[in-house]
């Protein structure tokens, strides 16, 4: 049985400390003791140097007593705003904020169960592989601390990052690539009243650019949006300037590049037509990843979703995780869903059965790694 009360506890406590992404290091201080205190090896890597934010990746290593895949399961230490002060509150069996902040199960409900599922398995002497925990920085902003691990460290045969939306039971096979548009539309200034047809009004440009294309969903794999708009001095002034930045995502990576191109093609097409310039960058963030229902990887979370009583379900995602980046890496990764909801709003919340199936599944899916191994 998991112990609720002491994971519930722990999650309480570990959603006041503040850890906004660059914010991390009372997290990952708290994190160190609390692993070492478990008997683990716990090292902190230096990503925190590269993103100049004084705090690393926390890497974690338990020893097996079977054989089988080196098992790593992750989740991040940040969290986004409002993330400052949060004051948890429980009623009915439901953790949410005091409606000033976001809650922070997102993802601090992920370090929560693994913390937990970890003590199980010291006091229960469960069999297991060896297990690699990973707890990341800067997920929140582009997955950073997971682009800059160390993975020449790390031993992963097979990874689990508990980061997702949905009961527990889903598993997440499929998520998309995303890139990022910046358009730097470069026009003319003039005076609006005195003489606007000597200018070449940016902001003009960029509606009508903008107005050209298909935003939203594509299909049922692929979307676009257009984000941010920032440009223009004054009401008087016709704007010689304005940046538009979007993105672009598909599970598809031929369907995202089309999109991000389309983009690209009609913004270059609508700022030459009306003799203005145009800067365009694209920063991929991560890529896709879309693995088979046979993996070992895949396997061994049906399995153990079975094991726990709950019904697996095979999703793809809209969105990005650390996954994406394992995936890329070379370790065949799932997202895992956890129960947390309205994520990134001030009405977060996640359900303390949710957090206790959850911890049930986990324990499973380090089990039947030894089981899928041996058979």
């Amino acid at each position: 049985m998991i112990n609720s009360e002491r994971m519930t506890n722990e999650f309480i406590e570990m959603v006041k400390i503040d850890s906004v992404s660059g914010k991390e290091r009372a997290m990952a201080d708290f994190l160190k003791l609390k692993l070492r205190e478990l008997g683990m090896e716990a090292y902190e890597d230096d990503a925190g140097k590269t993103l100049n934010s004084g705090t690393g990746n926390i890497i974690a290593r338990l020893p097996g007593n079977a054989q089988g895949p080196t098992v790593l399961i992750s989740a991040h230490m940040d969290t986004v705003e409002p993330g400052v002060g949060i004051k948890p509150i429980i009623k009915d069996g439901i953790v949410r904020s005091s409606g000033d902040t976001i809650l922070g199960g997102d993802n601090k409900a992920g370090i929560a169960i693994i913390l937990e599922a970890v003590r199980k398995i010291r006091e229960n002497n469960i069999r297991h592989s060896e297990l690699e925990l990973v707890f990341t920085i800067y997920e929140e902003s582009g997955l950073l601390g997971a682009k800059n691990l160390e993975y020449r460290t790390l031993k992963g045969d097979i990874g689990y990052v508990l980061d997702s939306a949905g009961e527990p039971g889903v598993i997440i096979t499929s998520a998309p690539a995303q890139d990022v548009i910046s358009a730097n539309i470069i026009g003319k200034s003039a005076h609006s009243g005195f003489c606007p047809e000597e200018g070449v009004n940016a902001i003009e440009i960029a509606a009508k650019a903008i107005a050209a294309l298909e935003i939203g969903r594509i299909d049922e794999e692929t979307t676009t949006n257009i984000g941010v708009i920032s440009g223009g001095k004054a009401t008087n002034i016709v704007p010689d300037s304005v940046l538009v930045q979007g993105e672009t995502r598909s599970r598809s990576r031929i369907k995202k590049d089309m999109q991000t191109r389309l983009i690209i093609e009609k913004f270059k097409e609508v700022a030459l037509s009306h003799g203005a310039k145009v800067d365009i960058t694209v920063d991929p963030l991560y890529f896709e990843y879309n693995l088979d229902l046979e993996q070992q990887v895949v396997r061994v979370a049906v399995a153990a979703a079975e094991k726990s009583g709950l019904i697996p379900k095979i999703k793809s995602t809209g969105g990005g995780s650390d996954a994406n980046i394992f995936n890329e890496m070379g370790i065949p990764s799932v997202a895992l869903g956890i129960g947390m909801t309205n994520v990134h709003t001030t009405e977060e919340l996640i359900s303390i059965k949710d957090m206790e199936d959850c911890c049930i599944f986990l324990l499973n899916i380090i089990e039947a790694a030894v089981s899928a191994d041996s058979n």
